[in-house]
């Protein structure tokens, strides 16, 4: 999402006549690439998964502290949202820190949070040390790793990210299933202790982000210019190419010059400690002045990439997909949250104990990826035909849901729902298609600000729904309702492009 020369995976070259050479980086691809996947994978199980099971926990805070399901749903809502909001401001760190770094403090963070919120007096308590704390690691650690297989991949980059993003659905299946036994066992606040464990592996996974180091020619291996070898290397060279007699007499001078520094004393050490200390406060001013310069450069490196991207927000079509990022989400979320709750209410709790339906839609949301995935590269199909019949499926099956009443209908819908919210891998190809490639980063950093917005909201808004109502049906259709919004504007932008092209033709036609 922050593009520089790294992040395309090419080392420039500095050349004394201003000419600047393009070289592929060999991990490009390949190699080390893989180990990158691998990592975001794991991110994505133990971010993503952990936080599309939440429902589980909300069913004991319900019963522990005996609040309103609104004000509930705020402490999962908060740890979704802020996860997904921080991103744009994660890159300062990013830009300052690297991405090895960042992920690694940010799976600390995350870690923390979880194992503070063992020890909750009340809900309220859960939004600073969950939804805070928890969700401020979990962008910390989140975003780096979408970074870093973006920065690895240019020809496979879809297969890369589409793979390490289906890490959500199959953590989002081991996530509920490990929740469930843990509080089963041992409680939901040692569940959420050991969790705090697990998630240390958020480190692990950062450990393995390891940067595009820069292969310059006219290097070795190590990185080392031959032409530029150390003082000690070239007096070495220097001994060998002199043969024995050469040795011999450089033995003498050594000789000579320890009996003359002996002669020194004391003085010449108490002015050696004091030039020591001198290049060590000078090594400290030095290292001071590169991190503020290097804290500064990141600064306005983050400024300019979201705040200096003023033409963004003059394309009206991309102004349409943010409002669309903001109803659209929600419909995806509210269901992992209130799901568990509303299988409580109509009395199927065995059947879903045996199978969860969050599960099924964490499965099924695999396939739905890949199959989504592979169809709209097909080269007779427009990936803006697939994204808006998948919009369309998802908007029906939120619609319908409320009707649902037996395990099997309740299946059947969660399974369209996971399989229509495989749009989510074409959101990075819709986005370019909208802002171009040389955009396509902050624009996305953007979407995902939008979408962690929506999951901010929209978990309490279907809880205060459900408080006034005592039903969740309207929650849903509301949802619904605002989702078709936000389709609306992905449709209308498009008309009105038209509209105006034919009337500028027609001017045009007009004058001459």
């Amino acid at each position: 999402m922050y593009t520089s020369h790294e992040d395309i995976g090419y080392d420039f070259e500095d050349d004394p006549k201003d000419k600047k050479t393009l070289k592929p980086h060999p991990d490009i691809d390949g190699g080390w690439a893989w180990m990158m996947v691998l990592s975001s994978f794991f991110v994505h199980i133990l971010i993503m998964g952990s936080q599309m099971a939440l429902g589980v926990l909300n069913v004991e805070w319900l019963e522990e502290f005996h609040q309103s399901r609104g004000l509930t749903a705020w402490v999962s809502s908060l740890s979704m949202g802020i996860t997904l909001i921080v991103g744009p401001f994660i890159g300062l760190f990013i830009n300052t820190c690297g991405c090895r770094r960042t992920a690694i403090i940010g799976g600390l963070v995350n870690s923390l949070g979880w194992v503070l919120s063992a020890y909750a007096a009340n809900v309220h308590y859960l939004f600073i040390t969950f939804g805070v704390t928890a969700g401020f690691g979990s962008g910390m650690a989140y975003l780096p790793a979408v970074v870093m297989v973006g920065r690895y991949f240019q020809k496979r980059r879809a297969l890369a990210q589409g793979l390490s993003t289906t890490g959500t659905g199959f953590g989002t299946f081991l996530m509920t299933v490990l929740l469930k036994y843990l509080c089963a066992e041992y409680g939901w606040r040692n569940a959420m202790f050991i969790q705090g464990a697990v998630s240390l592996n958020l480190c692990v996974c950062g450990a393995l982000m390891r940067p595009l180091a820069a292969e310059k020619e006219g290097q070795d291996a190590v990185g080392r210019d031959p032409q530029a070898l150390p003082a000690h290397a070239a007096a070495a060279e220097s001994v060998k190419s002199r043969g024995p007699r050469g040795r011999a007499a450089e033995k003498e001078d050594g000789r000579e010059r320890e009996e003359a520094l002996g002669d020194l004393g004391a003085p010449a050490c108490a002015e050696k400690a004091g030039r020591a200390k001198d290049m060590c406060a000078f090594r400290l001013l030095k290292t001071v002045s590169q991190l503020t310069l290097r804290v500064r450069k990141g600064f306005w490196d983050w400024y300019a990439g979201y705040f200096g991207a003023a033409s963004l927000f003059t394309n009206r079509m991309f102004v349409a997909f943010i409002f669309w990022a903001l109803f659209a989400y929600s419909s995806f979320v509210i269901p992992f949250i209130h799901l568990p709750e509303i299988v409580n209410l109509y009395n199927l709790s065995e059947q879903n104990d045996v199978f969860p339906l969050t599960s099924i839609i964490a499965i099924v949301h695999i396939f739905g990826k890949v199959i989504l995935g592979i169809v709209a590269d097909l080269p007779c199909i427009s990936v803006w035909n697939v994204f808006l019949m998948a919009n369309f499926t998802l908007v029906l099956s939120i619609f319908i849901l409320p009707l649902m009443h037996t395990y099997a209908g309740l299946a059947v819908i969660c399974a369209l729902i996971g399989f229509s919210s495989g749009y989510f891998s074409l959101m990075p190809v819709v986005t370019e298609d909208l802002v171009g490639i040389e955009h396509l980063a902050n624009a996305y950093g953007i979407i995902i600000c939008a979408n962690g917005i929506s999951a901010l909201l929209g978990p309490p808004f279907a809880g205060w729904i459900y408080d006034i109502t005592q039903k969740y049906d309207y929650s849903f259709y509301i949802c619904g309702l605002l989702y078709l919004v936000g389709i609306f504007f992905l449709l209308i932008q498009p008309c009105i492009q038209i509209i105006e092209q034919s009337r500028k033709k027609y001017m045009g036609g007009a004058r001459v």
